[in-house]
């Protein structure tokens, strides 16, 4: 399912036309982009304006973003909301299912949910140490808030994110989360993914995609997760998009290249 068709630079405001992100090559030079299937790839270099790109959709659609309840009230993403604003999205049908996920908000994420579980534990201990010489009907009562938190916490991400390896928790976390007939902007989602956790997750898109209706814009270096079958992938290098054959991407051949031949590349170093 395609929920969102295209993306296109309605206007840039005079006053901020010099302006970060505007002054991103990229940026400047943005085309009506057309999502024609459900899997797009953005790929480049840092720095290239992929990832600013991303995060600008992810504010014009006013997504979900994990870490944070609104995208607006992020102030690491002030300049690119006001990207966002000038950003002209086409819907085949609005959804508000998904999320916008950038790899270093899932490890604060993770962080955060291990913290209130922390302090809704001593919570309880506190609760149980102020009513132990009254009833257990009271004192069940007193706790009730704070476990029926902690269960929910466990049972919806079957047992504690912080428990796992980063690879573990981050499966645990995405299947949580997911919705059908959602969209999902995802920044470097391979940065806590071993490469069979990459090959494991390719597994998991698809499935998305082909019995949930997913759609998903992946920012992403990772040639294990641009093989994903029939995607776009769109490369944001040399100040300009333009669309790329998995077998022409420098990340691709360079890995590939580096993999039958490392004696030469490490001879060069």
């Amino acid at each position: 399912m395609i929920h969102l068709q295209s993306v296109s630079l309605s206007r840039i405001p005079t006053a901020e036309a010099e302006q970060f992100p505007f002054t991103v090559p990229v940026i400047k030079s943005l085309p009506e982009l057309a999502f024609t299937t459900p899997m797009t790839f953005l790929v480049g270099e840092n720095g290239s304006g992929k990832s600013t790109f991303l995060e600008a959709i992810a504010s014009a659609a006013n997504a979900i973003a994990v870490g944070s309840d609104e995208l607006d009230h992020d102030t690491s993403l002030a300049n690119v909301s006001k990207l966002g604003k000038a950003l002209k999205l086409t819907w085949s049908k609005r959804t508000r299912n998904g999320f916008f996920l950038r790899a270093e908000d899932y490890f604060g994420y993770a962080k955060r949910l291990a913290r209130i579980r922390q302090e809704l534990e001593a919570e309880v201990k506190e609760i149980d140490e102020e009513y132990k010489d009254r009833s257990k009907f009271a004192q069940g009562l007193a706790r009730m808030a704070h476990i029926g938190q902690l269960h929910e916490l466990k049972t919806r991400y079957n047992g504690d994110l912080d428990e796992r390896s980063h690879g573990e928790s981050f499966f645990t976390f995405f299947k949580a989360r997911f919705q059908p007939n959602g969209l999902y902007l995802l920044d470097e989602p391979e940065a806590p993914l071993s490469p069979l956790r990459q090959l494991g997750f390719l597994s998991l898109l698809k499935e998305m995609v082909e019995q949930h209706s997913a759609q998903f814009i992946i920012a992403t270096h990772s040639p294990i997760l641009m093989a994903f079958p029939d995607a776009v992938i769109l490369s944001f290098d040399q100040g300009k998009v333009s669309q790329v054959a998995y077998d022409e991407l420098e990340h691709v051949n360079l890995t590939r290249d580096f993999l039958n031949n490392r004696e030469a590349f490490l001879r060069q170093l």
